[in-house]
């Protein structure tokens, strides 16, 4: 448990990531998967069926022993909450109204965000799409692990720790490493947020509250779902930076693990992924990908030559506009 890996420092490449160049092929060979874009009419139904699902939950535990609170926090809510930060990331893509309707995807967002507890969707909105736009890009894809986070937890006991705290990373890391003025919509967010949290505890108390909270730090953490963390864009195999997940619990996740397909076509609904994969099947068929993620968490863990260094990086050049969300944000 206590071998250090290999790696002591990131992969640098010197050339630009490979979605972009890929999707410009595909369109060209197989125009119809435009048809593909545009909105899913069903996220915004099934949103609001798993909103219904937690409230009853937060009422439902707020009598139980505090052991099987705790219990069904982890097997149940968090696989609920989990599945709604993902929800979010669909919405982030406007794919609940479209992209006329930008704001009603905010707005949404807001909506969905209530059962996880903590202020998430207007703020993950703003980074996301830097993700999408600079894959890899230092200094500005906050989804690349710090360099104190490669240094420091380069052990097999301390990659555990790791995953167990990723919630908390993923909150701080956008902070260090490109930190933004804080938008109304976010201050929006917060304040929907915390009135709803406090109307939870004054309605049925401290239960349903710590079910809330705790279901949505464990599910980010150690749990099979947030394999998807690791999965998506750790180096595994070198030259690849994405990699798919082909298993049944797309099913809970809104096919975030079809993920080579969705950078290839962000504005693609979740649902409509694995069509991609159908008609442009020799894309994606000898692409590395995944079956299990609870098999990508332990590989991650054991294997010595892994580690939070383990991702593509590349200095960006030319003009960067960071503020490709910012016409949503008033």
């Amino acid at each position: 448990m206590g071998n250090r890996v290999a790696r002591d420092d990131y992969e640098w490449v010197y050339t630009d990531q490979p979605h972009a160049d890929r999707r410009k092929e595909i369109l060209a060979k197989y125009p119809e998967i435009k048809s593909l874009m545009g909105p899913d009419p069903r996220i915004k139904w099934i949103v609001c069926m798993m909103l219904l699902v937690q409230f009853l939950a937060f009422y439902l535990v707020k009598d139980l022993d505090w052991k099987w609170v705790l219990f069904w926090t982890y097997a149940f809510g968090s696989c609920i909450n989990h599945s709604m930060t993902l929800a979010i990331h669909e919405i982030s893509h406007n794919t609940a109204f479209g992209n006329n309707r930008a704001m009603w995807n905010r707005w949404f967002a807001i909506f969905a965000n209530l059962p996880i507890g903590l202020p998430y969707s207007a703020f993950f909105k703003r980074y996301h799409l830097d993700h999408h736009r600079y894959l890899g890009g230092d200094g500005i894809d906050v989804d690349i692990p710090t360099a104190f986070e490669g240094w420091f937890f380069c052990t097999r006991f301390r990659k555990f720790v790791w995953i167990i705290l990723q919630p908390l990373f993923y909150a701080v890391r956008p902070l260090c490493i490109n930190p933004k003025p804080v938008s109304r919509l976010e201050i929006i967010n917060l304040a929907v947020q915390v009135a709803f949290d406090a109307g939870l505890y004054y309605l049925w108390g401290i239960k349903p509250l710590v079910y809330m909270l705790a279901g949505s730090m464990l599910g980010m953490g150690l749990h099979p779902i947030s394999g998807h963390f690791i999965a998506e864009h750790y180096m595994f195999l070198k030259g690849h930076e994405t990699y798919s997940y082909y298993g049944s619990l797309n099913l809970l996740t809104f096919n975030v693990g079809y993920h080579n397909e969705h950078h290839d076509f962000p504005s693609i609904p979740g649902r409509r992924l694995p069509l991609v994969k159908k008609i442009a099947a020799e894309y994606y068929d000898d692409l590395p990908h995944y079956t299990s993620w609870v098999k990508v968490l332990y590989d991650f863990i054991m294997d010595d030559t892994l580690s939070p260094y383990s991702r593509v990086k590349r200095k960006l050049k030319g003009e960067i506009k960071q503020v490709s969300c910012y016409k949503y944000v008033y």
